[in-house]
């Protein structure tokens, strides 16, 4: 996937939850728009960010 294509490539550790499979992330997290990258209990990305802006939210 190209979200966790771009994370490896830049090093980022990542924990992938199928919401499908835990429907509470649902409840606990608004994501409209897959994928949705949760950064330290807060949405901060729905749907494929480009990697300038991961790049500026981790480093």
């Amino acid at each position: 996937m190209v979200l966790e294509k771009m994370l490896d490539q830049l090093g980022i550790r990542y924990d992938l939850i199928d919401v499908t499979q835990k429907p509470e992330y649902l409840e606990k997290y608004p994501i409209f728009t897959a994928p949705g990258l949760v950064i330290d209990e807060k949405l901060e990305f729905t749907g494929i960010p480009n990697k300038e802006d991961l790049k500026k939210k981790f480093f």
